[in-house]
């Protein structure tokens, strides 16, 4: 008994360390959602204030694809991934959607004013509420959504030329054919 009084700690330590090495190379972007190959959430969002973009509602990702991507004026990453989305939409020509996330309208105006607007539907989620069903963590975040309205990708954290490549584009592609 006295050695297992020990023991106990080694053991639980040892059962940590195997834990967090097998854990310590996974990508943490690779967050699978609870709405992949589901319907995406109801939802309605009128247009930014002051900017000449539609907003939309879940009805409107019905028809063809889209990507639908979570920005935010005060977010950095969004700033860095922007140029990004406006090389895709040029390549693709896919249509994109962006979900405005907690931001002034002023702000959003500016932004998309300053680094171009890829958008062909911009909806204000000033309370967050939208972003909340669609699982949103943080932005920016994007999805994929295929011509019946059901979510096939989502994307946490700024997009890269590698994920767009290996990721986004392949799944895209797919629903093409």
């Amino acid at each position: 008994m006295r050695y297992l009084f020990f023991a106990l700690p080694l053991i639980l330590l040892v059962g940590l360390v195997a834990i967090f090495a097998t854990s310590i190379d996974r990508d943490s972007s690779l967050v699978r959602s609870v709405l992949i190959d589901r319907p995406a959430p109801e939802f309605s969002l009128a247009p930014v204030e002051g900017l000449a973009t539609p907003g939309f509602a879940a009805a409107d990702l019905r028809g063809e694809p889209t990507l639908v991507n979570v920005f935010a004026s005060w977010c950095i990453p969004c700033r860095d991934e922007h140029p990004l989305l406006e090389a895709l939409k040029a390549e693709t020509g896919i249509r994109m959607f962006g979900i405005n996330h907690s931001d002034a309208p002023e702000n959003a105006v500016a932004f998309l004013a300053e680094l171009g607007n890829p958008y062909d539907a911009v909806g204000a989620d000033r309370d967050r509420r939208v972003s909340i069903d669609w699982g949103v963590y943080g932005v920016p975040e994007t999805f994929l959504v295929d011509a019946d309205g059901v979510i096939v990708y989502k994307h946490v954290g700024p997009l890269t030329p590698q994920a767009i490549e290996s990721e986004l584009l392949p799944a895209l592609n797919g629903l093409k054919s």
